[in-house]
């Protein structure tokens, strides 16, 4: 086994634990973004059922959740971006996650002036 081939990056097709981690945390900020923009957007539906509070709750889970892995992987990742180590990915997920928790906190105030 040869040293070089031992220390060389990821390549483009491997699936390491933090590309994993980082994807999946950008998902749920993903996730957590549209629901919260379909929450500010629609806060109540046709008949009376909308997805102010509960679509506001679901962004905020979301997009924390995604800021907590997104975090991690940058944390815990040993090399730079482009290394397949998953940090390009983390610091995605954590401006997305923390675009949906901004969104899911305004349409969670919203709906709370809304119901007063």
């Amino acid at each position: 086994m040869n040293v070089a081939n031992v220390l060389a990056a990821a390549s483009v097709y491997t699936l390491s634990a933090g590309r994993i981690g980082a994807s999946l945390g950008a998902v749920l900020g993903l996730v957590g973004l549209v629901v919260g923009g379909l929450a500010l957007a629609r806060p109540s539906g046709r008949f009376g059922t909308g997805t102010g509070r509960r679509g506001a709750v679901v962004s905020l889970t979301a997009g924390v959740v995604g800021i907590a892995l997104g975090g991690l992987v940058a944390i815990t990742s040993d090399s730079g971006i482009g290394t397949g180590n998953g940090r390009g990915g983390a610091y995605v997920a954590l401006v997305v996650g923390f675009v949906a928790v901004v969104l899911g906190g305004v349409a969670l105030a919203r709906s709370r002036r809304v119901a007063a």
